[in-house]
């Protein structure tokens, strides 16, 4: 394990016989304009918390696991110690891989988390920052920048999230989560006691993204032992499959060499393009 230290995002891609810089730029603006976030809204009857796991209909609590080296833990949650992980990133919408590197630093009870990817000085950039509490990870602002930057802010005492694009103010709910912090949440729910997240566990949390806010379901299935650009690593999967017309459908493959940090994420929108991220290695 490796403590995070920051890196220069990559410009380069993996690429034999490139074509010309301007088809480069403009698929690469093309990936990233698909992955910038839907105006997804919360459905009204729809009321999740922090940690509500369900298998069967039934709620299952988690347990607590001894404290480890550098490892934080918050309640039942064993959350990841600070690690820089590098991927490549392949998508359909362009011949060539991009490099992308996921920064996520733990610092007593706050936390910060940055992923980013570009080439061609067309990048992406997204941010968490809060706090380590006994429910997790607490955000208290999220933000993504591509070209220019979107923010959401998690006002607590006020019990909304605000965004800095001049949507409408989201309710927030306990255990709430943006878009970057969820996958170091699922990580520590996961590490805390991987027994009690079988195949066909159901997660269910509000996800906030730099516009709006919405609620995840995400469903647990059968470990997978993935080659990789970084190795091979036995990891567990689960899966957020859409459930409006438009939905992104997010898959996650969390590996317990890594703290259980994503050795694999891949987005695929309601068209079928999609950016696959596969885990490369630590600097």
């Amino acid at each position: 394990m490796r403590a995070a230290r920051k890196t220069a995002l990559p410009r380069a891609v993996d690429s034999v016989n490139p074509p010309d810089n301007a088809v480069h730029v403009e698929a690469v603006e093309s990936t990233a304009a698909a992955l910038v976030d839907k105006n997804d809204s919360i459905p009204p009857e729809v009321v999740a918390t922090q940690g509500e796991v369900r298998d069967a209909g039934v709620e299952m609590a988690l347990a607590p696991r001894p404290l480890r080296e550098r490892i934080g833990i918050a309640s039942n949650y064993t959350v990841p110690g600070s690690h820089t992980l590098k991927y490549q990133v392949t998508s359909n919408k362009f011949p060539f891989s991009l490099n992308a590197e996921l920064g996520w630093q733990l610092d007593g009870e706050s936390y910060s988390a940055r992923l980013a990817f570009g080439a061609f000085g067309i990048s992406r950039v997204q941010t968490s920052r809060g706090q380590i509490t006994a429910e997790g990870l607490a955000p208290l602002r999220f933000s993504d920048k591509y070209r220019s930057e979107v923010a959401a802010h998690f006002v607590r005492e006020k019990g909304k999230v605000i965004f800095s694009a001049n949507t409408p103010d989201a309710p927030l709910l306990s255990g709430a989560q943006d878009r970057l912090s969820v996958v170091v949440q699922l990580a520590a729910m996961i590490a805390g006691n991987p027994d009690h997240f079988p195949p066909a566990t159901t997660i269910t949390l509000q996800i906030v993204g730099p516009r709006d806010a919405d609620i995840w379901l995400f469903t647990v299935e059968d470990d997978e032992m993935l080659t990789l650009p970084g190795g091979q690593l036995l990891t567990r999967k689960l899966v957020r499959n859409p459930r409006q017309e438009f939905d992104q459908k997010v898959e996650l493959w969390l590996a317990p060499a890594l703290d259980y940090l994503p050795a694999r994420l891949r987005i695929t929108e309601s068209n079928g393009d999609y950016a696959d991220q596969r885990w490369l290695g630590e600097p």
